[in-house]
């Protein structure tokens, strides 16, 4: 058996799910034409918002970096962004980058008056921000990527490492999670049942745990209802499907309409989520800054 606190193990292994049902389900979340039209219902409902666990998660990056005016935070996949407006009300200066225009927008909805110079907005894939030229090794106290595409590759991670000085934090799914209509559209779309069994996040502690960084990790079970209009939900689901299977949108829309006009009450659907998500946050140490600078090699 290999050692598995090889370091080139894990990040293999992490480059071997490629070809299994979450990989598929990952490259369908991971484009921004898929979150300029999620942003419209994304965090506007009142259990959805509580499931991102904002006051847990503030106390969780306290406890390994006190926020002061001035502490300097990137929030890599910021969203609708919930993590950088509360950093930057607590005197933080964010930079806060996804690319999704439309996410960015409501960001800027979002912020209160006053805030405006604490938070940065950037429009950007994190896959190919250079942070060589931005300057950004070493450049912040803390940088985040919560639920967040960006950090989807060895790489990806590593480069978010090189970017803080003292502390990292990273989320994601852990466990499969339950999400009915897009289970029973894949099995009308891929002709097969879903076999979504998120690992990224395992793969990325333990990967961790080989460059002898050794986190603290809590895990959250989630679940809520969410009430969204049938064409909203259409679109989401077929920017979804458009990326999974190379289909145009003329062959999915009509299909993903039909079985949505079965399920909607009055123009509405019902969406349930429930799944187990994983943080974990560390302080870098000199072995995990090498390891980052150098790409993990």
């Amino acid at each position: 058996m290999e050692n598995v606190f090889n370091k080139e193990f894990w990040v293999r292994q992490w480059a071997g799910d490629g070809d299994t049902d979450t990989h598929a389900v990952h490259k369908g979340f991971s484009t921004s034409e898929y979150w300029d039209k999620a942003a419209a219902t994304y965090n506007l409902d009142r259990s959805e918002i509580k499931n991102r666990r904002l006051e847990k998660t503030l106390l969780f990056i306290e406890n390994k970096h006190r926020i002061v005016p001035g502490t300097t935070v990137l929030d890599i996949g910021c969203g609708t962004g919930l993590v950088s407006i509360a950093l930057a009300k607590k005197g933080a200066n964010v930079i806060a980058l996804d690319f999704s225009s439309n996410m960015l927008d409501r960001v800027r909805q979002d912020i209160p008056a006053g805030l405006e110079s604490r938070i940065s907005l950037l429009c950007e894939d994190w896959h190919r921000v250079d942070i060589d030229s931005l300057g950004w090794k070493n450049r912040f106290d803390i940088v985040l990527a919560y639920m967040s595409p960006g950090v989807a590759t060895p790489d990806a991670l590593f480069k978010m490492a090189a970017c803080s000085k003292d502390v990292c934090a990273i989320r994601g799914w852990a466990d499969k999670k339950a999400h009915p209509i897009l289970c029973r559209l894949w099995e009308i779309i891929m002709k097969t049942p879903l076999a979504d069994k998120p690992q990224s996040f395992l793969y990325k502690i333990n990967l961790l745990f080989s460059m002898g960084v050794f986190p603290d990790i809590c895990f959250d079970r989630i679940d809520w209802e969410q009430d969204i209009g049938l064409e909203d939900e259409l679109n989401n689901q077929v920017a979804f499907f458009k990326r999974v299977t190379g289909r145009p949108e003329t062959d999915l829309e009509p299909v993903i309409r039909q079985y949505l006009e079965t399920i909607a009450t009055d123009g509405r659907i019902d969406r349930s989520h429930s799944g187990l998500t994983g943080t974990a946050i560390w302080k870098k140490d000199t072995a995990h800054d090498r390891a980052a600078t150098n790409g993990g090699g």
